[in-house]
């Protein structure tokens, strides 16, 4: 395996000549990641992949920051830094195993991203201390943060939502996953969180509510929040567990999906079909 990277390590070099492209190489990517395990956390990197290719599309090597507040969301950047080369296949390969540091869940030994938490709320606070930090070191970095909608039950988000804005954190960017998916259902039939853009904008954020499996529209959303002076930013991302994959059933439980032998080998061929497509 070669030696971690993380986004913001100098010296870090990708390049994304076509962030839909990338998308579908996330979800492909996941698919085999999660493949042998027959289960896992597909629904996460399904949901996330525009948001995730859009980033690496719009961040600066070496430069801007990656934090992945929802520990299992991390398989989404795996998949793309194993796409972009910042990966080695042999060690996604070992996605989840014993001692893999390809987590199913990120820590605080993660590669790829600056950041990641198990408990859930989290990340936000250590992104805001990323952008203050940088803010005092004269740093115009950026950090992208991304959240889940169910971690919005956490008062510790509110916290640092309310600190941000105070503090003018114009350099911090959410990309809220609004999926309404979370371990106990729907994130609508636990704690009603809506409407959310209205309340990131209540708190003094600048705030964007938009389809995140638009991928030029996330793109856009993020330049335009880079010129939003003066406030932090969210992109309020409606997704879906279970999009870009028509062959999942009907009943499958975007949180944590089940993939046995033959549903993998469907998903690899239909996500293979829909990339020479894309590319013919």
């Amino acid at each position: 395996m070669t030696e971690p990277v993380r986004l913001s390590a100098p010296g870090t070099r990708w390049t994304v000549p076509d962030p839909r492209e990338l998308a579908l190489r996330i979800r492909l990517r996941a698919v085999r990641m999660v493949a042998p395990h027959g289960f896992g956390y597909l629904g996460q990197a399904l949901s996330s992949a525009e948001q995730v290719a859009a980033v690496f599309a719009s961040a600066r090597p070496g430069v801007d920051r990656l934090v992945c507040s929802p520990g299992h969301y991390i398989i989404g950047p795996f998949a793309a830094a194993a796409e972009l080369g910042l990966l080695d296949d042999e060690a996604v390969a070992r996605y989840g195993q014993d001692g893999s540091p390809v987590e199913a869940i990120g820590t605080e030994r993660s590669p790829v991203v600056d950041y990641t938490c198990g408990s859930l709320g989290q990340g936000l606070s250590a992104a805001l201390g990323f952008a203050l930090a940088d803010r005092f070191r004269g740093s115009d970095a950026r950090i992208f943060t991304m959240v889940s909608d169910g971690e919005l039950e956490e008062g510790q988000v509110w916290e640092a939502a309310l600190f941000a804005a105070h503090h003018h954190l114009d350099r911090l960017i959410v990309l809220l996953d609004a999926n309404n998916s979370q371990v106990d259902g729907p994130v609508d039939s636990i704690t009603t969180i809506e409407p959310i853009a209205a309340k990131w904008s209540a708190f003094g954020w600048h705030a964007a509510d938009l389809d995140g499996h638009d991928v030029d529209a996330v793109r856009a959303a993020l330049a335009q929040a880079a010129a939003h002076a003066g406030q932090p930013s969210v992109l309020v991302c409606r997704t879906s567990t279970v999009h870009g994959l028509d062959c999942l059933p009907p009943d499958a439980d975007g949180h944590f999906i089940k993939l046995p032998p033959e549903l993998a080998a469907a998903a690899v061929a239909e996500l293979t079909g829909k990339l020479e497509a894309l590319r013919a």
